[in-house]
């Protein structure tokens, strides 16, 4: 779900770079002089396409040798990280039809985004990660956590709302920490407790209800959060204002603490359990969606079944089921073994996708 929004708040931003340089969107790749591939690795199916993609255009070029094809997103971010340069050559050796590499920093936050809805507005409150869970390649294909300003933020949903929308989103790869890199003498950060201590200091309760404040925004909803570090002050924030949205996305990826320990997701499947028990206690019919990876490196069917259980447990209205994908440079590439045989992964994945969407479709609560 996350990496979805991702993608698209991005490609809004690289429209918005390109139309300050004079570009117009074609009506057809057969008429464009120049096409942007934003990409995403987060699995390799996704990579896998972007080389599908690559090679189509490349037959289309042979016929217009003026195309010009750029290459941006996570692929670009990730071979531009990877300090030997040994990536950046293998993408160049595997894609020799692409003209240009663009680093999505370079787009920047310099241009209104070309939104693609007229009503519902995407915003991003940070960019990048710090919590490098095992499977996760994000950290490397986006760098660190960096905040946006509050004031920028605010600026933005104002503007927005002065236009006419009416529904933001606020996006990070882990809103519940935003802010801990700025610097504020004037806003008091909550801190969050993780590992027994107040230790994770977060502006993210104040920013969401300074959003809600926003007069003409009737739906606030932000993506994604994790459990470990959801604050009661969240909680509260949430409850007390009526347009924040009251759908949470929560990815638990793993219902087992073994699982969850090599996933290096700080919370035990207790904790998860305890969260949602609190959410529903505060926010009256809150709805719970989030996400699962089936197959991790090691996990056994007796730790799939523990997941399967919890599913039962919270009853999510909508999951976002994966099997795990090996993806360089991460963690569990270096120290685990794939090892969950891809038919193994794929029962384990239609199993939750029934116990979960297809129940939830049956019962018209799919959301």
């Amino acid at each position: 779900m996350h990496q979805n929004c991702t993608v698209l708040l991005d490609s809004e931003r690289i429209a918005a770079f390109y139309e300050a340089r004079g570009y117009k969107k074609a009506r057809s790749i057969q008429e464009a002089d120049d096409v942007v591939i934003n990409t995403c690795m987060v699995r390799q199916k996704a990579e896998d396409r972007v080389y599908g993609i690559i090679y189509n255009l490349n037959k289309l070029k042979m016929k217009n040798s003026k195309l010009k094809i750029i290459l941006t997103g996570c692929m670009v971010g990730m071979s531009a990280r990877e300090k030997t340069g040994k990536m950046f050559a293998l993408l160049q050796k595997r894609m020799p039809a692409v003209d240009e590499f663009l680093p999505i920093e370079e787009v920047g936050f310099d241009h209104a985004p070309v939104r693609s809805d007229t009503k519902h507005a995407l915003v991003p409150v940070t960019n990048g990660c710090n919590n490098f869970c095992t499977f996760c390649v994000v950290p490397f294909t986006r760098g660190r956590e960096v905040s946006r300003p509050v004031e920028d933020i605010l600026t933005e949903c104002h503007d927005l709302a002065n236009q006419g929308y009416t529904h933001v989103t606020l996006i990070g790869q882990n809103v519940n920490s935003y802010g801990s890199d700025l610097k504020n003498n004037t806003i008091k950060p909550v801190y969050v407790k993780h590992l027994g201590r107040l230790r994770i200091p977060t502006l993210f309760p104040y920013l969401l209800e300074k959003v809600s404040n926003i007069s003409g925004l009737k739906v606030i909803d932000f993506i994604s959060s994790n459990p470990w570090d959801f604050s009661d002050e969240l909680i509260d924030v949430i409850a007390g204002n009526k347009n924040i949205s009251r759908h949470i996305h929560l990815p638990v990826q793993s219902g087992d603490n073994t699982v969850l320990a090599r996933m290096n997701r700080w919370y035990t499947r207790e904790e998860y359990l305890s969260l949602i028990k609190k959410l529903r206690k505060h926010i009256p019919g809150v709805t719970i969606s989030t996400d699962i990876i089936v197959g991790f490196c090691g996990e056994t069917k007796t730790q799939f079944n523990n997941t399967v259980s919890l599913v039962r447990e919270v009853g999510f209205s909508k999951a976002y089921v994966a099997m795990y994908s090996d993806r360089p440079m991460t963690a569990a590439h270096k120290v685990y073994k794939d090892d969950v045989p891809h038919a193994e992964k794929k029962r384990r994945w239609a199993i939750l996708e029934e116990l979960i969407n297809k129940t939830n479709l049956k019962n018209g609560t799919y959301i």
